[in-house]
């Protein structure tokens, strides 16, 4: 079996790929400077990590595909994730871009925001692809932040270097939004085939054997990031992936409430859900009444 080495610290990173550590904690890459760059290797990630590839040097394998790479794609990894890494022979890497480790950011603006960069936990061919003007804006960061390292270290040294990390990480949001809006007709196949997955989840009898369906489900049926998928569902409909599909719960239970004679705790058992009081609840919460209140209500009508 293939050793995984983990980059738990930014002095791992810097001693695999023999780069200078600038700081213990955060530290800007240019392996254009790397002193050693092994052909083929898999490392799991325990810092954050962004970088943007200059030219198409070797793949990178997150999950289950190959990274859709060319110049100026953007990637990035969070702590816990796993990435394999095979080298063109011959062939010189050339990236640039910022690892930290969760320790920097505690107790920060960006330590409590995190999550909301999404794209940290996106997949294989989901990688963001720059443009010029914005691959510039992305080199402009990663320099900001290096010059920032580069001076001794004062009161407001810790305060700027995540400011920067947090305006870098913003416009990658902002180039991800315009990669969504570029892509419309792929995003709306990948919406329909959501819509077409939903039906088929609650005509094939899957809620009594799975139970309520997930997000992941849907989002591994397309080959996509959960957070990708959702995002892209979110930008697509306004809706989150979770809202889309509650929504659809919602619309069937209707149907069956005043279409059949079944009673609220049959039509929640054939709608996956364990409990009919939990059903009670999201009904109530969408509709505003309960399921006997909505059949007893539309037959006074």
């Amino acid at each position: 079996m293939e050793e995984v080495i983990k980059l738990n610290n930014i002095d791992d990173y810097s001693r695999l790929f023999g780069i200078e550590t600038m700081h213990p904690l955060v530290n800007v890459i240019d392996l254009k400077e790397a002193s050693n760059f092994p052909n083929h290797f898999k490392v799991n990630y325990g810092i954050y990590s962004i970088f943007l590839k200059e030219t198409k040097c070797g793949d990178i394998r997150y999950g289950r595909q190959t990274y859709d790479y060319q110049e100026g794609t953007v990637v990035s990894f969070a702590p816990g994730q796993i990435a394999e890494v095979e080298m063109i022979e011959g062939a010189k890497p050339m990236a640039m871009g910022i690892l930290f480790h969760p320790d920097f950011i505690k107790g920060t603006s960006l330590g409590r925001e995190i999550k909301q960069y999404s794209f940290f936990s996106y997949e294989s061919t989901e990688a963001l692809h720059l443009s010029e003007e914005e691959r510039k804006i992305f080199v402009d960061c990663i320099n900001n932040i290096r010059t920032e390292l580069s001076r001794p270290i004062d009161k407001h040294s810790h305060r700027l270097i995540i400011r920067n990390i947090e305006l870098l990480l913003d416009y990658c949001m902002r180039f991800y939004e315009r990669q969504f809006e570029t892509r419309t007709k792929v995003n709306r196949d990948v919406l329909t085939r959501f819509e077409a997955l939903l039906d088929e989840y609650f005509t094939s009898g899957l809620p009594q054997e799975e139970g309520l369906p997930t997000v992941r489900y849907f989002a591994d049926k397309v080959c996509l990031s959960p957070n990708y998928f959702g995002d892209l569902i979110k930008k697509e409909t306004g809706k989150t992936a979770q809202e889309y599909i509650q929504n659809k719960i919602i619309d069937i239970s209707k149907e069956m409430i005043l279409g059949t004679e079944k009673t609220v705790s049959e039509i929640a058992y054939d709608l996956g859900f364990q409990y009919s009081q939990h059903f009670n609840r999201i009904f109530k919460k969408n509709v505003g009444i309960t399921p006997t209140e909505y059949r007893k209500q539309s037959s006074q009508a």
